[in-house]
This record gives structure tokens, C-alpha cells and sequence, in this order.
């Protein structure tokens, strides 16, 4: 009986499964005609009022995000000051020694 109820959880969920791809393909694929569509229709317009087609893109200045970033390193960069009440003058390095080697037990 165990036997029958795992096969037919494993049909619907490979079912389930197969559904839910179908269903993102057919999204993707209506995405992707929609954009067609539009595109035709841009190529149509500009036949129609005889204008030329402009591409379909947008501007991108990498000197703006360099120049943004740039300027905001003043903010991060130099020495934090020391907190308040702290004398750090008085403050003694430790002296380095080399770890001692226990006898053999």
C-alpha cells in the first residue's frame, strides 16, 4: 500500500513540477513578444511619420559612478581620533618571548 501512495505522490509532484515550467516559459515567452511587438510597432511609427528609428538604450556615464564614489571617500579615509579621556602616552608594548618547551613527560 506504501508503495502505490509514494508513486502517486511522486506523479503529481513531477506533474506539479512539469506544470509549474510550462507556466514560466509561457511567461518568458509572452514577455518576449510583447517586447516584439513594441519593437514593431517603434519601426512601424517611424515608417509611418518618416523620422529614423532610435535605437532603444539608455546613456551610461561610468565618470558619474567613479566621480560619486570618489568624492565619498573623504568621509571614510583618514585617522580616527583617539576616544576621549584616553591618555595614550602611557600605553607599554608587551615584549615578545618565545613559547616555552615543556619536559618530555
Amino acid at each position: 500500500m506504501s508503495d502505490l501512495i509514494s508513486g502517486l505522490v511522486r506523479f503529481v509532484l513531477r506533474a506539479l513540477l512539469l506544470l509549474l515550467g510550462l507556466v514560466f516559459f509561457a511567461s518568458v515567452l509572452a514577455a518576449a513578444m510583447v517586447l516584439v511587438l513594441l519593437g514593431a510597432l517603434r519601426v512601424l511609427w517611424a515608417r509611418i511619420t518618416g523620422k529614423p528609428m532610435q535605437p532603444w538604450g539608455f546613456r551610461v556615464d561610468p565618470r558619474a559612478q567613479w566621480s560619486r564614489f570618489h568624492a565619498a571617500t573623504g568621509r571614510w579615509s583618514g585617522a580616527a581620533p583617539p576616544p576621549p579621556g584616553r591618555d595614550l602616552h602611557d600605553v607599554v608594548d608587551v615584549e615578545v618571548k618565545p613559547p616555552k618547551v615543556g619536559s618530555g613527560s
